[in-house]
């Protein structure tokens, strides 16, 4: 897709406007060839495994790193040459935080917002309420070397609105931390898109990206293979009727018998007992658990399952999400 340079100049309703976005290390292509746009107010998710170019793309977006090849715009401003020509426009909170482990919550958040040149007094009000708004009040004058990383991740994520940007830039912000600090953020998010901030999102927590995206690109290996309303992702797969079924023994060829017996059922073990049934029409649960047990299957349970964006993201990309999830956790890092 190419976006000609009259078209770029004149939609002011993207708030992100990229073409041909390429970026190498040596021999290899970090990010190759990215086209896509954001709308003003959207929350755009980029979802992809370790080392897929997500960390490397927001990098090029937000100035911190250079292009090799590709036009970007960020509010209708040009920053292929300049990337710090929108930065007031612009908030970023990397995967890890930058913020400074000697100073307090309270004066982090005062350092950033006169680094967006906020004077004193709406500076310390700002943080202030901040602080509130982030549940750190009691923490605001520790030092955040004391933070848990929940804490830490909030008080960064407050450092990126502090001049209330009309863009900010998320990279991964809930891995490694606690479910509850997970779950706060995420809320934080939502909030921040009501009141018509435009988000680009990084993650790779497929239900992260479901829950949180108007449109989610999934990117593998430098390059986006779909980009899409998240509905639209998974209309395709609610059209097909899923079952997943738990049983206490494991049955030789369980899997074959089943296809042989319902021909128009696809099997597949997903565990030693656990497997899960896929077909155009309802999976007829009595005739299969009855033939289940006549086979000396031992059936724990048999459910139907509401397709998510997970079987989408498998089926387009190869990638199954634990995958991803193990990656993460083994490296701690953006990709």
């Amino acid at each position: 897709m190419t976006i000609p340079e009259n078209d770029l100049n004149e939609k002011s309703q993207e708030a992100i406007a990229v073409e041909g976005l390429t970026k190498r290390f040596g021999d290899v292509r970090a990010v190759d060839s990215v086209t896509f746009a954001v709308s003003e107010g959207e929350l755009f998710g980029f979802l992809g495994p370790n080392g897929a170019g997500k960390t490397t793309t927001i990098n090029m977006l937000t100035g911190l790193a250079r292009l090799d090849a590709g036009r970007i715009q960020i509010a209708g401003i040009d920053c292929s040459r300049n990337p710090k020509a929108a930065q007031h426009l612009v908030g970023v909170v990397p995967d890890e935080s930058n913020l400074y482990p000697e100073l307090t919550g309270f004066d982090n958040l005062c350092f950033c917002a006169a680094l967006q040149g906020m004077r004193k007094e709406p500076r310390q009000a700002r943080a202030r309420e901040l602080l509130k708004m982030f549940g750190l009040e009691e923490a605001a004058h520790r030092k955040f070397a004391g933070y848990s990383k929940g804490m830490k991740r909030k008080l960064t994520i407050a450092a990126g609105i502090i001049h209330r940007p009309r863009i900010l830039f998320l990279d991964e912000p809930t891995t490694g931390i606690d479910v509850a600090s997970a779950r706060q953020i995420r809320q934080l998010i939502a909030d921040l898109h009501c009141d018509g901030t435009t988000i680009f999102l990084t993650t790779h927590y497929i239900e992260e990206a479901e829950r949180l995206c108007d449109r989610i690109a999934f990117i593998v290996s430098g390059r986006i293979v779909r980009i899409d309303a998240v509905q639209n992702l998974i209309q395709p797969a609610q059209e097909r009727n899923v079952m997943q079924v738990a049983f206490k023994n494991s049955v030789p060829r369980l899997e074959e018998k089943i296809a042989e017996a319902f021909p128009g059922l696809e099997c597949q073990v997903q565990a030693a007992n656990l497997i899960r049934i896929e077909a155009s029409e309802p999976v007829p649960v009595g005739p299969l658990v009855r033939f289940l047990e006549g086979e000396g299957v031992d059936v724990l349970e048999a459910k139907r399952l509401r397709p998510s964006l997970e079987d989408v993201f498998v089926c387009i990309t190869g990638i199954e999400a634990d995958t991803m999830r193990k990656e993460k956790e083994k490296t701690g890092g953006g990709a």
